[in-house]
């Protein structure tokens, strides 16, 4: 059984540890909240971007812009990841991190070559080691996704598509249920499904300037460009979420160690003063 002092310094550690997840649990809840207002914030002009351009797509027939065309044979993928910049949230890397490893196997089990690209430092460490060919990444996004950040290494994808470079381009990222419940996806981005756009309630048509096509074509690329944000935004509420619940399990297991230390330095403590008791009696019968 290790000395008192041993325990007692075991204890102060796991005191002091106990004080330290305990405050980044409160910063995460604090944070979690602002993530999930910006993450609802971006929903509605998502939605309404994707009408507008549905619309579009459907009043100029004679005009298929590349992201809306199925092609045959698809011989190259892209995917990009997302994950979070930092760790000590649980599993949610890891499982993104899975999910996006069985469909490159999947990929390249059918022959496909694949290019990634990496949103956040865990994926982009895990991609490199995996020795995935990447054709761009960013990290250092901080508590708040900025899209300007963004467009680059997400055009290089997107360009890659357009140009035909890839046939198909995939997002995979961890979805916000509710704050114990986040959910891995990977989704087509590209080509753009008709479950995906959808289609118009009814007929609209627009005034054009400069022309249709033009307006079709940056509309297009910016739907795309909402649908990467939102991911990011999601996937920054499901890291608060997660590093919320995983520092409480954390700060409770911590008082359990204190607790059981605290019974073993007590038995340790009444032992000791046992053995005096017992030394004190033999000595008083021996005189």
């Amino acid at each position: 059984m290790p000395g008192s002092k041993e325990i007692r310094t075991k204890i102060k550690s796991v005191e002091n540890t106990r004080k330290i997840t305990k405050a980044m649990e409160m910063v995460a809840a604090s944070k979690m909240r602002r993530a999930q207002e910006r993450m609802r914030a971006a929903r509605p002009y998502g939605e309404k971007i994707r009408i507008v351009t549905a619309n579009l797509s459907h009043a100029n027939p004679d005009y298929r812009h590349p992201f809306l065309v199925t092609r045959d044979g698809s011989r190259k993928v892209g995917i990009i990841v997302v994950t979070s910049d930092k760790g000590l949230c649980g599993g949610l890397n890891t499982n993104v991190l899975r999910l996006a490893v069985t469909k490159m196997k999947e990929w390249e089990t059918a022959g496909k070559t694949i290019q990634a690209t990496a949103i956040g430092q865990k994926g982009l460490g895990f991609l490199q080691r995996y020795g995935a060919e990447m054709a761009s990444h960013v990290t250092g996004l901080g508590d708040k996704p900025h899209l300007e950040k963004m467009i680059g290494p997400v055009k290089i994808q997107l360009d890659a598509y357009t140009e035909g470079k890839i046939d198909a381009l995939y997002l995979c990222y961890t979805r916000f249920i509710n704050t114990m419940k986040q959910e891995p996806v990977c989704e087509q981005l590209l080509p753009l499904t008709g479950d995906r756009l959808g289609a118009p309630e009814t007929q609209w048509d627009y005034l054009y300037e400069p022309d249709a096509q033009t307006v079709l074509d940056e509309l297009l690329v910016r739907y795309i460009e909402a649908l990467i944000y939102q991911a990011v935004a999601e996937n920054m509420a499901s890291e608060q979420s997660a590093r919320m619940v995983a520092m409480k399990a954390a700060t409770d297991n911590a008082k359990s160690v204190i607790s059981e230390l605290k019974l073993i330095y007590n038995k340790a403590r009444q032992a000791a003063i046992t053995k005096e008791i017992s030394e004190i009696v033999s000595g008083a019968a021996a005189v």
